[in-house]
Parts: structure tokens; C-alpha cells; sequence
């Protein structure tokens, strides 16, 4: 096949175009959560940097790069750090990002609400339905919660 030079541009741009797309998308899907009961989350990638938070177990994380067994990530408030990769699991939880959300008993407002989040509650995530999210508390107590009231995977 024979293409003039533009054709050859415009191919060759779209291609670039759609690599960074994925690429983008793709590192947007890459989450972790914490594995143990707590996780150090530090200033570099090593034992020796200091830590910045102390996180949780099943806080859920973005991973946004990769150094060895480290990984650097975003917590649901836009902070980042870094994290030793042995200490993370991909058990899914989301965390409120809404001031207060209601729990519901289904996944839609017409269903009678059966508690109350607040704010940077983690949760453990039991299933996903288009918009909503089934979700558990600490405690055990389950119910539904609109995805975009949430943070996580």
C-alpha cells in the first residue's frame, strides 16, 4: 500500500494518540489495596525515607508508578507516597468521598436507607451494579451507596 505523506501523519499521530490513551487508562485501573493490618505509606521508595501516613488494612490505593518492590500511589484525597509492594493485596474497598451518604437496603434511591456514611469511611466492596456499589462496614453491616459518592475498586 502506497500512502501520501498526510496519510502517513495522521495514521501515525491517531496511533500515538490512542498508546497514550490506554496507557492512561490502564495505570487509572491499577489499584491496590493494604493487605496486613497497617502499612507505612513513605516519602520515597525504601525503609530508610520517612513516613507520611499510616494506613489501615484494605485502604484502598492508585497505583501511579512502579520502582522495583516499591510502588508509588494516590490515596483517595489526591496524596501520594510510596508503598512497599509486599504489603498490598487486591481484595477491593472503596472509601466515602461525599461529606455524608446514605446506605441503602438496594441499589437505588427508591430503597429504604439502613445507615449512614461519613467521610473517609472505608468499606469493604461486595459487589458492583452499574451505579452502585454493594458495600460492607467493619461491623458488618451491608447495604448500597451511589459509585460516584466513592473512591476505589
Amino acid at each position: 500500500m502506497n500512502l501520501t505523506s498526510p496519510t502517513r501523519t495522521l495514521l501515525l499521530t491517531t496511533s500515538l494518540c490512542l498508546a497514550a490513551l490506554f496507557n492512561t487508562a490502564a495505570n487509572a485501573q491499577s489499584m491496590v489495596s493494604v493487605k496486613g493490618s497497617t502499612l507505612n505509606m513513605r516519602e520515597g521508595p525504601g525503609t530508610h525515607t520517612a513516613v507520611l501516613w499510616e494506613l489501615k488494612q484494605g485502604y484502598p490505593l492508585q497505583i501511579t508508578e512502579r520502582k522495583g518492590s516499591w510502588l508509588r500511589v494516590r490515596d483517595f484525597e489526591g496524596d501520594t507516597g510510596w508503598v512497599a509492594r509486599s504489603l498490598t493485596g487486591n481484595t477491593p474497598h472503596h472509601v466515602v468521598k461525599s461529606k455524608v451518604a446514605n446506605l441503602r437496603a438496594g441499589p437505588g434511591t427508591q430503597h429504604r436507607i439502613v445507615g449512614r456514611l461519613e467521610y473517609g469511611e472505608l468499606l469493604r466492596t461486595r459487589e458492583k451494579r452499574a451505579d452502585w456499589v454493594r458495600v460492607e462496614r467493619s461491623e458488618g453491616v451491608s447495604g448500597w451507596i451511589a459509585k460516584r459518592l466513592l473512591w476505589g475498586f
